[in-house]
Order: structure tokens, then sequence, then C-alpha cells
């Protein structure tokens, strides 16, 4: 008899309970959905005249239907809301360097190419909707603790990566100095994925950087003889301070050759550098090639092709020279790579480049938020158009990845200056 009475009691609360979690619940919902005032007050909704014939009503039924309906009123901000919208507008184009950036993305992308961020240094790029290394950066957390180019980010902190916007992952991934973030990461060739945690840091991309040298003093190469002098330039990006970089280390690196007479040649290391400025592209070129050359072709897709030419006089236009590449030089550097090929100018040495042939507008739209547009397609001087391609290079060297002391494309660079 006891037992029965004992379990009437434990049912009878348990009833109780549920019935009370069920009220509380269902109240504070009410109270949260009573609080909730969907205001939105429309303002500059005049359409571009080029507007005709588009019908905004399921746009805006499909708002109230979520205002009305979507049970966590909290979620519900009209200027994400917004914000969304544009983004998925311009996802819609299918091209991932057409993209809307709002405000702490745009601060993003400029941070990067003024020189200084805190993140864990590394190029991201899209590969069939596929957030890829692009280049990790020399001394970079990111180098240190493994990230290669073309490896491919399949988490940030254990969420899925795929079908990511480059500016959003850009945003994940990037943080304060000293935290820490998981990335699961795919090697090339791999078939086991990776977990690496990165410590972040205050990343300052020098993007110009260069020497001349006895052949002997070069680190990373094995050349018994010491035949002469090579010069040798690294240019990682091609940012805000590049040109007035590249002036500087320019103007000393020909005084120097000036005192040598056993200077053989130049390298310029482009290996690893995603890219920048057209213009960059262009001022970089004019170093090697005479006035009015050629450099690059750009295409509206409307017909219109306008070619952009040497317009400065440059300090080594008479000097051989070596380019090196690889899977992460990308956009500016291959225009600067396929203007020297195509000229005779320069040989190509490494391995094939990343392959992106577009040019991107970008504009400033206020409050802080950006909208990088593609407006047309570059070509090489011969018509060769890289994207997702890349250029492949003349002299086609891989680098000893047991023996990362010896630097064997740098090296076979050097012997082609040396011939």
């Amino acid at each position: 008899m006891n037992k029965k009475v004992k379990f009437l009691q434990i049912l009878v609360i348990i009833i109780i309970s549920t019935l009370v979690g069920y009220y509380i619940g269902v109240n504070k919902i009410n109270i949260s959905w009573e609080k909730y005032k969907p205001s939105l007050l429309i303002t500059n909704k005049e359409a571009p005249a080029s507007v005709q014939n588009v019908d905004f009503s399921l746009f805006w039924t499909v708002w109230q239907k979520l205002e009305t309906s979507y049970y966590d009123k909290g979620k519900l901000d009209p200027q994400k809301m917004l914000t969304g919208a544009i983004e998925g507008m311009t996802q819609s184009l299918g091209d991932p360097y057409t993209m809307f950036l709002p405000p702490v993305q745009n601060t993003n992308f400029k941070s990067g190419l003024a020189g200084q961020f805190s993140g864990i240094g590394a190029e991201l790029g899209l590969r069939d909707k596929q957030i890829i290394v692009v280049a990790p950066l020399g001394g970079s957390p990111a180098e240190k603790a493994g990230l290669k180019a073309g490896d491919a980010i399949l988490k940030v902190n254990g969420d899925l990566t795929f079908n990511w916007t480059l500016p959003a992952t850009v945003e994940k991934i990037r943080g304060p100095k000293g935290t820490v973030v998981n990335l699961t990461i795919l090697h090339e060739k791999s078939e086991s994925p990776l977990e690496v945690n990165i410590t972040r840091d205050t990343i300052t991309v020098k993007s110009v950087e260069g020497w001349i040298k006895d052949v002997k003093d070069i680190e990373g190469i094995k050349i018994p003889e010491s035949p002469g002098k090579v010069g040798y330039v690294r240019l990682t990006q091609f940012g805000d301070a590049t040109n007035q970089d590249w002036i500087v280390l320019i103007n000393k690196l020909d005084l120097e050759r000036q005192k040598n007479k056993d200077f053989k040649g130049l390298i310029l290391d482009l290996r690893n550098n995603p890219g920048g400025y057209l213009n960059d592209a262009i001022f970089i070129s004019s170093e090697f090639l005479k006035l009015g050359t050629p450099v690059v072709i750009e295409d509206n897709g409307k017909g219109i092709r306008n070619t952009r030419s040497v317009s400065r006089n440059g300090l080594f236009n008479d000097t051989k020279l070596v380019i090196l590449i690889n899977k992460g030089s990308a956009s500016a550097s291959e225009i600067v790579a396929g203007a020297m090929r195509d000229h005779k100018k320069a040989m190509l040495v490494g391995e094939k480049s990343f392959g992106k042939g577009t040019i991107q507008q970008s504009d400033d739209l206020g409050n802080g938020a950006g909208l990088h547009i593609t407006i047309a397609k570059w070509l090489t001087p011969n018509g060769t158009w890289v994207h997702g391609e890349g250029l492949k290079p003349d002299i086609e060297v891989a680098l000893d990845s047991k023996d990362q002391s010896h630097d064997l494309q740098l090296e076979k660079a050097v012997l082609e200056v040396l011939k």
C-alpha cells in the first residue's frame, strides 16, 4: 500500500512540474513577444532608374512572415536582415570576388592592404565554394603552424566553412593578439584532416625586401662556386605602401649594382604573393620593361579592351631577370609574371600560379561598409586569360618538403641568372 501511495505522489509531482514548466515557458515567450515591436523606418527607398519590372512583393511578404511567425523575436534585427539580403544579392552572381563588406569586414580588408592587422597571417581564397589558403605570410603564426598554399580550411572553431564567404571567414579567423583560433585543415594530396591551434599575433607585412649578394653568401642554396653577385627582391603584396617601399629599395640596389662589375642579374620572388592593386602591378612591371610596352589588357566583357602600358622609366629594364612563382602567386603577381614572360623579359621558375584573372573595383558605401565588384577580366599582353588555370612556369621546380632549409626554387633561379 505504501508503495502505491509513494508512486502516486511522485506522479502528481511530475505532472505539476510539467504544467508549471510549460506555463512559465509559454508566458516567457509571450512576454518576449509583447516587448518586441517590429519597427522599420524605411528611408531612401527610391529604386534606381535602371530597375524596371522587378516585383518586390515576395521580399516584403517573407520579411513580414518572419516578423509575424519567427519564434525568437530577439533575433529579428532589421539592420542585420537588410545586410543579409544585400550579401545574398552579391552572392547570387556566383563570383567570390564580388562581395558586400559590412563595416568590420571592410576594416579588416583595408588593414590587410595597409600592412598591419591582428590575426594568423594567411591570405585566403575560394575554390569550388571551399575556403583555401592562397598564401601564408612569411614568419606568420599561420606559416609556423604548418599552413601551406593550397590547404583547405574545413572548419573554424568547429564550424564547417563550406559555402562561407571570404569576408565572413576572415572575420572569424582574425582576432585580438594572444587569442587562439582552432582550424581544421586539409593539406593538398592528403586524405586526413588536421586540427591546429594558432595563436593570433600582430601581423606587420613588409611588402618589399631585397639585397645583392655574392652567390656563396646566399642562404638556402648549394652552389659550390662563387661566379658573381646576384640581386634578389621579395615582394609579398601589392598594397598601400608597396610603390614607395619599392622605390627606396630599388634605388639602393641600383647604386650597389653600379659598384659591382660582376653583377649577373636579378631574381624577383613573387611566391605566396596574393596580389593587390592593379596600378601597383603596372608600376612594378615598369621597372623592367621599356616605356610604352603593354603590361596588361582589361576586358570589360562588352567588347571593349583597354591596354595598360609602361608609363615611367625603370632602372632595371636592361637587367637579366628570373621570376619565382608558386600556387600562392595570384592576381597582381600573375599580371607582372605574365607580362614579363610575354615580352621575353623573364623566365618563370617554380610552380603553377593560383589563377585569378579578374579586376575588382572597391567602393566605400558610407557607415564603414564597402562593396567590391568585378568590373573586368585581365589578359596578359599576348591575350592569355589565367583565370582558374594559372601561369605554368618555364622551369617547374618543387620544394623539398623534407628539407626546408634547402630552397630548390631559389637555387634554380640563381643558376638561370648565372647562365
